[in-house]
Parts: structure tokens; sequence; C-alpha cells
């Protein structure tokens, strides 16, 4: 952000007399938007000043770091509303780094940014404590939603537990509830479940579920997310949730007007 007055920040911080009166009463009493401070904990330099610029230009204040053990007393010694962390950086790894911290009583959400795409390797980065999980490549328009997704959680304005009809998922051990009874899902059902009720009544394309539930297999056909799509219908019977497919636009996932019933 620019400095609202005639003179470097360097300057106005030494207490150097080069600032007009009326600049430091505009400067005092001008309201500015406090920015969202995020530590960027990634070890690749060129990405890390990239990604950076990227996140300043859409107001957030970004503090890089290349490294677990000092992300780790960063995270300890200053407040910081979000943290992006690479699994894979030097000093400590990721993993350790993520369990360290919440052991040690730290709470700022954590969002894993990383090339590991398998869904082990995702179910992992979130038992470690983190609070969501975004693969490499990636698109910074659903990188920025899911860090602000983040911080509306954070900050208590998003429930624990998501709903759709019957249907109940609880974030802090990303179980599926019908009622009161668990719904026995595979990985990939699981991870298709979460992307889908994270925006219930709203259409998610084939290639974005695509992207999240077959990261890691780059010789699966985008096909294959149908078949995982046939399974988790029939898993949804009785819920009260039902699972929709939009041709030309993806799926969504609703609550059903008339709820089905199971057949014995």
């Amino acid at each position: 952000m620019d400095v609202p007055w005639p003179c470097s920040k360097r300057a106005f911080a030494s207490g150097a007399s080069l600032v007009p009166v009326g600049a430091i009463s505009f400067a005092l009493f001008s309201v500015q938007p406090v920015a969202m401070k995020i530590l960027l904990v990634e070890d690749d330099r060129d990405m890390s000043k990239a990604l950076a610029r990227a996140l300043e230009k859409r107001g957030f204040g970004v503090t890089p770091c290349y490294d677990g053990v000092n992300a780790f007393q960063l995270m300890r010694q200053e407040a910081h509303d979000l943290v992006i962390l690479d699994l894979s950086i030097p000093g400590e790894d990721g993993l350790h780094l993520l369990q360290r911290v919440r052991n040690n009583g730290i709470r700022t959400p954590v969002l894993v940014l990383t090339a590991r795409s398998s869904v082990g390797d995702r179910i992992a980065g979130l038992n470690a404590g983190g609070d969501d999980y975004l693969s490499k490549p990636f698109d910074l328009d659903e990188l920025e939603a899911r860090l602000r997704a983040l911080l509306r959680r954070s900050r208590g304005h998003e429930e624990q537990n998501l709903r759709c009809g019957g249907l109940r998922h609880e974030r802090a051990s990303g179980a599926f509830y019908n009622g009161d009874e668990p719904l026995e899902l595979t990985p990939r059902e699981q991870t298709m479940l979460q992307a889908l009720i994270a925006r219930p009544g709203h259409a998610v394309t084939k290639e974005r579920l695509f992207r999240v539930v077959f990261a890691d297999e780059a010789q699966t056909h985008l096909e294959a997310i149908e078949v995982v799509a046939h399974r988790l219908r029939k898993k949804l019977a009785g819920t009260g949730a039902e699972l929709m497919t939009l041709r030309g636009l993806g799926y969504l996932l609703r609550e059903e007007k008339t709820p089905r019933r199971t057949e014995p």
C-alpha cells in the first residue's frame, strides 16, 4: 500500500522532520482498511515473490518465510490471520511443523499449498492440523476464495458443521453423517462430497472436481469423475440431500424437496 505522506516509511520511523503537520494529521485520522496478515511459507523464492505480489494486489499483507524453523518462530512470536504452508520446505518438514504448531496451542488457520496431490497426502495434511488443502498448480481466484473462507470460519462466521438436508459434515473430523449415523464413503467420494457441500446449491464444474479427486493420477480420464458421482449419488439416498448433474455445468448438491426412501 502506498504511504499516504510525502516521505518514505523509513524516514518517518526514524523521526526525521520531513513530514508537514497536515500530512501527519491526514495519516493519523484517515481510516485505512486493515489488510489480512498472511504468513507465506514457501521455499521457492521466485514463486513466493510472485504469489506475494499477487496477494498484495488483492488486499492481503504478506510476510514471506522460506523454511520450517523460521516459520515456527514467526508463528509463535507474531500474530497472523492466516498461514499458507508448502509441505516440502527445508529445515523442518511441513507435516511435522503443522503438528508442532498445533501441539503448542497455535490455532492460526493453515492452508496447505503443495505439489503433493495424492488423496493420502491431502488427508495427512488435514489430519496434521491443516484447515484446507490446495494442490499446485492452482487458480489464484480459488486460492483467494479459500483464504477468505478460512478467515470467516476462524472469526466465527461459519458453522463447524455443514448441512444439506439430513446430511451433516463435521469439519473437525471430516466425517459425514446421515442424522446420527455415519456415512461410509471412500476417500474419493469423501473428497468430492466435501467440495460439493462447501457450496450447496451451487454448481461445481466437472473439471474442478476432477482436479481435486484425481489430482495425483495423470493417466485418469475426466469421465472417471462420473463413476465417483454415480456411487456417491447412491450413498446419498435417504439423507435428504441429492446430487444433481447439470449438463455443461457440472454437479450440484442440494436439499431434496421430497426425500427418497432407501430400498430395503
